[in-house]
């Protein structure tokens, strides 16, 4: 495996007028090369590290992968100019699926590079984007405590070990409802590379479909990540920052509850809000400060 962070010189400029130079951790991007049986897929700029939970989880995104049986193995591998003296390199990575699994589309293959920013640029169209997910969210009957989810953002800050050295990577972590138990927390420079690494994680330990699960991610939410829970069954998504349109209806559609500005003890709920039981208000609280959670 790659490393996660690098060191670099910084000059530490402080308006008091005290400059000093000293080393800075940051976090690492390096590309990815996802192959399927021999065959290029995509490129991806990403925080080196659980790579193959990556790359499933990408597969799972994407409609190719749906339980785990469906995938074989993957492995590291090489080429001209790709390696050291001994050709082998951590930034190309071959996926086998399983016996019958059809290969992924030639609809689906990107423009062969993806920044990390962004999970579906260079699909060949928005309609190839909206995938048919093999699990119905909107059927999940899961049920949590407005207070739990407010806890989930400091939560998944907690298990962000690489972010508290660089300050520098986006995490994502899925959250058990009937326990609350965290089953797992990935970062990677990407924000849709941190929830296919967790997609990927459930998909090796045949945990599809994630039916009674949050997932909670340190950002925004983009169309692709409301896409990416719908495909993994996860019946909904927290975040800690804005929505953007396309999620909210994205997610109104499939029946997926959203969740975003969840911080400082409140949140708004855009979509599916009968999931999440909000505390009652006390007594001594004015009308104009007891709206629904779903108001900000």
């Amino acid at each position: 495996m790659g490393r996660l962070t690098a060191s670099r010189r910084v000059t530490r400029v402080t308006l008091d007028g005290v400059n000093r130079q000293r080393p800075d951790a940051v976090a690492v991007e390096e590309p990815l090369e996802i192959r399927v049986a021999g065959s290029p897929l995509a490129v991806t700029m990403r925080t080196p590290g659980h790579d193959v939970e990556l790359a499933a989880g990408f597969l799972v995104s994407e409609g190719v992968l749906s339980r785990g049986d469906q995938f074989a193995r993957a492995i590291h591998c090489g080429g001209p100019g790709t390696g050291g003296a001994d050709g082998n390199t951590y930034n190309v990575l071959d996926l086998t699926l399983a016996p019958g699994v059809a290969p992924p589309s030639p609809d689906i293959a990107r423009s062969f590079y993806t920044t990390s920013s962004c999970g579906v640029c260079g699909t060949a169209s928005i309609e190839a984007v909206e995938k048919v997910s093999t699990y119905d969210v909107s059927t999940d009957d899961v049920h949590i405590d407005a207070r739990d989810v407010a806890a989930f953002p400091e939560r998944l800050r907690e298990g962000q070990k690489v972010f508290d050295k660089t300050g520098g990577l986006h995490g994502a972590a899925l959250f058990d409802v009937a326990s609350g138990e965290i089953l797992v927390v990935r970062e990677d420079v990407g924000r849709h590379n941190a929830v296919d690494k967790v997609v990927g994680w459930a998909l090796l330990h045949d945990r599809l479909p994630l039916r009674g699960t949050v997932l909670q991610v340190s950002g925004r939410v983009s169309f692709e990540l409301v896409q990416k829970a719908v495909m993994a069954g996860i019946p909904m998504l927290s975040a800690v920052s804005a929505p953007s349109s396309l999620a909210i209806e994205l997610a109104e559609r499939a029946g997926l509850t959203l969740a975003a500005f969840v911080r400082g003890g409140s949140m708004n709920l855009y979509t599916r809000p009968d999931r999440v039981a909000v505390p009652e208000a006390s007594a001594s609280t004015t009308p104009s400060t007891t709206r629904p959670a779903s108001v900000r």
